[in-house]
């Protein structure tokens, strides 16, 4: 078993630095090719933070392990909310911006619920992935049509870019090939280690899915909330989530039904999308200032129970994995 996790931590320490070295050599490299920070942010970033979960599960649905792959992007949403934004709460109480409460809590909360009927039959088929990735589609031309409208300060919270690093096109093509290198080569480690981890365990590949390999592929999130929140930057320690989430559930979920449309466990739903909903309407919840009827504020006693909530959900997990 310990081979296992070692693949499982080497494939994941993998994903988190090429995700890291692609969005600098890809935002490098649109910049010295004249592209605006508003895009940027809006494709090479927001792709680049939901890296690893898009090549864990497209590497498990490859490899005819829906489970994994499912498993990992429904696993993602329920971190991001409940570890993610519940430590950061508990670091410090977090103001939501209204129009986060307007615009985009309101399309995650309809994605969320979009995905579980798809998947109601039982099967994530093609014709769901494809409707999944149009929602992608569709939702980036919405946020670019916002941020075009009203300029930079109108992008969805938690989209814009970081700061250009001034780097060579020698330089800026380097680090794209390596990080996607490192991103492709990180995922077939933990696909590989994950497959045989369930199969030493003797549990379903889902288990591992929104347990091991979830967890693992939201420590950027986890990472970059948690500095947000201390630095005081909650629009981008929200959005960072929200983003993180939607880009789960239309580029992970669809690119899954895609490449390997297949039958889902019965656990998949009646238990983890179920609690993934669950989260989300939590959030909205939470969010949504009921006097004012806009931003609201998530306090420490919220992010209390939202981590107290995953803990739980984990804790059946690692019953039913022993």
């Amino acid at each position: 078993m310990l081979t296992q996790i070692a693949l499982i931590a080497g494939g994941l320490a993998l994903l988190l630095w090429g995700a890291e070295r692609f969005v600098a050599g890809a935002a490098a490299s649109a910049r010295l090719l004249g592209m605006s920070p508003l895009l940027i942010g809006l494709t090479i970033v927001a792709f680049g933070t939901s890296a690893p979960e898009i090549l864990v599960s497209a590497a498990a649905a490859l490899d005819g392990s829906p489970g994994l792959a499912v498993g990992n992007a429904v696993g993602s949403n329920i971190a991001n909310i409940g570890l993610v934004l519940g430590v950061a709460a508990l670091l410090a109480p977090m103001r939501v911006e209204s129009g986060l409460v307007r615009r985009e809590l309101p399309l995650l909360l309809a994605a969320s619920g979009l995905s579980l009927v798809l998947v109601l039959d039982g099967h994530l088929g093609r014709l769901d992935g494809t409707l999944l990735l149009a929602g992608l589609v569709g939702m980036l031309a919405w946020f670019l049509r916002i941020a075009l409208r009203a300029g930079d300060a109108a992008l969805p919270a938690g989209t814009a870019p970081t700061e250009a690093v001034m780097m060579t096109p020698g330089r800026a093509l380097t680090w794209l090939l390596v990080g996607l290198m490192a991103l492709l080569v990180g995922a077939r480690l933990a696909v590989t280690g994950a497959q045989a981890l369930s199969l030493a365990l003797g549990v379903d590949e889902v288990l591992v899915g929104v347990s091991v390999l979830a967890v693992g592929t939201s420590l950027p999130e986890l990472a970059v909330t948690a500095v947000a929140a201390l630095r005081r930057q909650h629009d981008l320690a929200l959005g960072n989530i929200v983003g993180s989430n939607l880009f789960n559930l239309f580029a992970v979920l669809g690119t899954t039904g895609v490449i390997g449309p297949a039958a889902l466990s019965s656990g998949m739903l009646s238990l983890h999308f179920p609690v993934m909903l669950g989260f989300t309407v939590a959030l909205f919840l939470m969010a949504y200032n009921w006097r004012r009827g806009g931003g609201g504020r998530i306090n420490r006693l919220e992010g209390g129970a939202l981590l107290a909530a995953f803990l739980v959900y984990h804790a059946l997990l690692m019953l039913e994995l022993r």
